[in-house]
This record gives C-alpha cells, structure tokens and sequence, in this order.
C-alpha cells in the first residue's frame, strides 16, 4: 500500500497549461480513502494538486483514459497504463492564498495528488465574506459553498445560459434573492428587462414592477412602464416613430423640425443644463410630437388656391368646405386629426385652380406610420407618455428625473421592466433606447453620489438571443456592445440571460468575465460559451449536455476555480411564472385535481366563452378584469385566465 493516500500519479508530458499524468498502479480502483471520506480518481471535473515546493499547482481533469496518453506512450501502450489530462488553472503560494494562473511549470515525475475536501476549503474559501454570496454548494462536496464575487460578477459582466428546462429562470431569480439582501446589500441596485413577464411574482417582496399594460389588479404595487419619446435620440426616435426614413433631405427637414419645436419649448418651459444655442435634435428636451406630425401632414398634403382679389402670387389653403363656405375640418394635431383639402385642379379659370403647396419632401408614407402609432393604445407608453407628455406647446408636468428616479432610485432594490406588452416590431429598438437611456445617465452622472462609480448598476437582459442576435445590428445590440465595453469603468454591469448563446453576438459574449453555463445539449451553444470563457476547459465543458436541472458550470473572474455547482433554487413563493404548462394534472372528479386545467380535466363547455377571448386579443391585455351588474368593468381577482 503506497504511503500516502492522496498520491495518483505522475506528469509524464507538459504541453502548456496541459498536463498528461500517468496514475500509479494502487489507483486501478479509482477510489482513494482520506481521513475516512472517499475520493473517485479520474472524475472529469475534478481536481488535483501538483506540488512543487512552497507552492501547489492546481487543475482540473478534462480527460481520462488512453487518449489521455501522450501520443508516443498510448501508441507503444494503448491499454497498458491509465492516464489523465490535466488543465493547470491555478497556484497556491508560500502565503497560503490561491491564485489565477501558474508562475511555474511541473516537470517529468512531479507527483500528482488528489484535492481533499481541506484544500477545497482553502480554494473556495469565503476571504472577505462581504465580496462574496453564496449561490449554491459544489456538487462533488456539499459541505463546501459556492462563492461568487459579487464586484467582478457586477462590474466585469456575466452570462446565464442553458436549454430550456434547465433551471435557467430559476437560477436567475435566486441569484438576484442573493444579491439584493437588504441585510446585506441594502442599496443593491437591479434592473431587469423581462421581455415575458417571469419575475414579478418572484421578486414581488423586493421590486418594483413597471408594466406594459398594468394589471388592473388593486393588490399589486405596479405602476405603468412610460418611455417618453423625447429621450429618445434622433436616430432612435426616427426608427420608432417613422420607420424608414433614409432620404437625407426628409431626415435634414425632421431633424431641423424638431429643433425648433424644442427650441420653442425651451421657451415655454427652461431646462437646468441646456440652452437654446447648445442644444441638438438628441438633446433629452420635451416637444410635442403631435404638432411635429401636424405640421409635416400640412407641409405633405397641402392644396392652395389663389387669394380671392389678391395679387397672383398670394395663395390660401384650398380646404374642403362645407354647405355654409366654411372649412370642413381644420384638422387637430392633438387628437392626430388630418385637415381636409381639395384634390388638385389644373384646369378652368385661374380663380377655380388648385395646385400643390410649395415644397413637399415626399413622406406621406413615414407620416402616415406616425399617425397611425399615435393613434394607436399599444404604444401610447412612448407617445402618449401620461405625466411625460408634452402639450402643444412642448411642456410637461414631470421631467425625466422623475423616471429615473423610478428606475434606479426606487426604494426596492430590483426594477422590473417588464416588456411583455410591447409589439414585437419594435422590440429590438425600444430595448436599445432604453438601455441607451440608462447608460447615458450613468455615464454623464458618473462622479455622483446617483451615478454608478458609487453605486454600481446590474443590468439584467433576459432572453438576451431574441434581440442581441448575430443577424440583429439594431440599437440593442449597439448599446449592449457599448456597455460591455465601456460599463466597468463607468459602474454599468451587464447578466445575459440566453438559451441559445450561439445566436448571441460573439463581441457581446465574449466581454462576459464569468459564465454560469447550464445543460446545452446543442453543439454550436457550447461551442460558442467554450470560445467565450476565459479559461482553457474544453473536457469540462464537454459535460454540459448532461448537467442535472439547477446545476451550473461557474468559470470566469467571479470564482477562483472553475466549479460545478448546484444552484440553490429560490423558495416556492420566488419561482418565476415560466412553468410550462400542465398537459395532463393529476386527480379526479371526486377528490379534485392539482391543477384547473389539462386534458384530464373534463370540460365545462356551458362556461367556455370565447367573446372574452376576443375582448382580451383587442384590449391586447392578459389581465382579465371581471364584468358585474354594478359596473362594466371592475378591478377585482384580475388574475391572467382566471374567469371565475
């Protein structure tokens, strides 16, 4: 029996950070016994020391068995010896610290040991326990926690990915319980873009929820998501509002309009930190976009006919008028209400002619885009912005620091924007404007006590793939590249949240200093997080398709060494609302069932009622709200689906 237990075996060959070690004959076990626990050799993921003196070095099994060998020694010996390869990741010093990569290479014969649950403790060990949170145990010892920093998880940017059912949600929920514990982090500040509505429930205790539309529901502290669209840059504000808009003489003339129409308000109503002479069209200064439709709609479809007794090149407008002589409709720029003009009119007398105004610029198309939209309820939350929206004469009741307030100065350390109710044409943009907008507040704040050098920012971005996509060059995209570039210095962090990592564009991922990978069974996925993580693990990463649910790979700047964990899962009242739904729910007719639906259910076809369905599609509300005899519509149990 070899001496000391913890010896495995030997480096043969060294290959850069890659270490092939030939296991000494007692391991033909695989099971070693140390201080009466026992230890698995050869586990791919599991760890091993190598010392060389004063110091150890540390790294993890990416390979077991012959085609570990050297390539010379598994030619001569293909089934005579067992072998491992070995990822160096790290080293312990004289001083007992451990620490990201090696000084020092091992050499030929150097002994190889297995890594004991004490050297663990060391490696994983708490340091300055307020830099850490806990957000699980390591799977190969419970005992152990697993420790995330919580600067380098914020400030250096992290990624959540993994298939659908792995836990991802989840994870996410309960490492935002974590990190704002107003125990611990008392002025965490969190804000989540959910484009599906999960957390709320979840982080009901500690958030708060900015919702497109809001849930009529009187018990819930939500309040309406308002994006004004005056924040908006030009180029934003044009993709939103007009749509294409690529003629340089239209985007010349919109560009000067807007101008001037902040110009007047600024008149109308002075703004701390801006004057007439410095201000832009990207300036964050109110208008009425409203009179910016009106009066482009008169510039586009204006008829004129000559001043009666006037001299020739005197002109009116040549409106529809009615039996008395009077104009039909002078239009409202307010109510978005056209004026009526005549059709044109070549011939006749020159009394009777009406001929086109002077200078069109050819946008009747964009203009009726924009006056649909602001006709239209699904985005009156950018254009019709409540306390946010400017009057015809470009004043408004509240300024943006009251918005900013409630995103990032709430009293709940989590802000929840939720997206779900905004069309998906426009999602890419609007994610991109708002992030923009956050960012630019920050940035420009940055030596405040409100800026983020002194109060850093996490931003959430769930469902990151759906609008961060390779093929998506839109504003999202833009301003996440800029973040991630950028947002360390200013106090900005992003967590992406994805289930496909591959359709994520590699710049954004890349800039991820820690990767918390769940179970990916699609190569192209794990390929993408392999090439994006930091360190050279490809053998451990090779175990993602067969992670069990709630367990997470962890490698990156937030964790000493790369580690298997299993996530702690939030308690039952903090799951997120992305269960999938029940097909078949246990029970039966006498006792009950689990669930209000499912196939096993039987119906009851004399309540099934499918104008509500349709009055939900057109009120595009999942907030049901009850019909009494009293009132048509009244606030009570509005639970989405709940008709009882």
């Amino acid at each position: 029996m070899r001496r000391d237990p913890t010896l495995i075996g030997t480096v043969q060959d060294v290959a850069g950070t890659s270490v092939s070690v030939s296991l000494v004959s007692e391991t033909v076990t695989g099971l070693s016994f140390y201080k009466g626990e026992s230890y698995r050799i050869g586990q791919v993921g599991s760890f091993v020391r190598i010392p060389l003196g004063y110091t150890s070095l540390f790294g993890i099994v990416s390979q077991v068995g012959a085609g570990a060998a050297p390539k010379t020694e598994g030619d001569l010996h293909p089934w005579g010896n067992q072998w491992l390869k070995v990822q160096l990741v790290g080293e312990r010093g004289r001083a007992g610290k451990f620490e990201r990569g090696v000084s020092q290479h091992p050499t030929i014969n150097d002994a190889v040991h297995i890594v004991t649950e004490d050297d663990l403790r060391e490696i994983y060990g708490p340091g300055d326990p307020v830099d850490f949170v806990t957000v699980g145990h390591l799977a190969s010892a419970e005992s152990i926690p697993a420790l995330v920093n919580i600067n380098k998880l914020v400030t250096r940017h992290s990624a959540v990915v993994g298939t659908t059912g792995a836990g991802k949600s989840t994870t996410v929920a309960g490492l935002l319980t974590a990190l704002s514990d107003p125990a611990r982090y008392p002025s965490a500040r969190i804000v989540v873009l959910d484009i599906h509505g999960e957390y709320s429930k979840a982080l009901a205790d500690r958030s708060s929820v900015f919702r497109i539309p809001v849930d009529a529901n009187k018990e819930k502290s939500e309040k309406p998501l308002q994006i004004p669209f005056w924040a908006l840059s030009f180029d934003e504000l044009v993709k939103l509002s007009f749509g294409d808009l690529s003629d340089d003489k239209a985007r010349a003339v919109v560009a000067d309009a807007i101008v001037a129409l902040k110009r007047e308000s600024l008149g109308n109503q002075a703004r701390e930190g801006v004057t007439a002479a410095r201000l832009t069209v990207d300036s964050p200064v109110p208008f009425c976009i409203h009179k910016l439709w009106f009066d482009l709609h008169q510039r586009e479809h204006r008829t004129i006919i000559p001043v009666p007794g006037g001299a020739p090149d005197e002109v009116e407008s040549a409106y529809v008028l009615d039996g008395n002589g009077n104009p039909l409709q002078l239009g409202d720029a307010m109510s978005v209400t056209p004026p009526l003009y005549r059709t044109v009119k070549t011939t006749g007398p020159a009394n009777e002619r009406v001929n086109w105004g002077p200078d069109p610029i050819n946008i009747r198309k964009q203009l009726a885009v924009l006056g649909s939209k602001l006709r239209d309820p699904q985005f009156s939350f950018l254009f019709n912005p409540d306390e946010w929206r400017p009057g015809i004469e470009g004043t408004v009741t509240k300024d943006l620091d009251a918005l900013l307030k409630e995103w990032l100065g709430s009293p709940a350390p989590i802000s929840i924007l939720d997206l779900s109710g905004i069309p998906p044409a426009v999602l890419n943009d609007l994610i991109g404007a708002l992030l923009r907008i956050l960012y630019d507040a920050l940035f420009w704040a940055r030596n405040l006590l409100e800026g983020g050098r002194l109060r850093p920012l996490l931003l959430v971005l769930e469902e990151a793939h759906a609008y961060l996509g390779k093929e998506h060059v839109g504003a999202a995209s833009s301003a996440v590249r800029r973040i991630a570039k950028e947002g360390r210095k200013y106090g900005v962090g992003v967590m992406i949240v994805s289930q496909r990592p591959s359709e994520i564009d590699p710049t954004i991922l890349s800039q991820c200093g820690t990767i918390l990978a769940m179970r990916l069974a699609n190569d192209t996925d794990r390929g993408q997080v392999t090439g994006a993580a930091s360190d050279n693990l490809k053998g451990l990463f090779d175990m993602l398709p067969i992670l069990r649910t709630g367990e997470a790979i962890i490698v990156g700047e937030a964790v000493s060494l790369p580690m298997r964990t299993l996530i702690d899962p939030p308690g039952k009242n903090r799951w997120p609302d992305s269960k999938d739904p029940n097909v078949v729910v246990r029970g039966d007719s006498t006792k009950g069932y689990e669930d209000e639906g499912g196939w096993a259910v039987p119906r009851q076809l004399e309540k099934e009622d499918y104008t509500i369905v349709m009055r939900q599609w057109r009120k595009q509300s999942p907030y049901y709200e009850h019909k009494t005899t009293e009132t048509n519509d009244t606030d009570a149990n509005n639970t989405p689906g709940d008709k009882s």
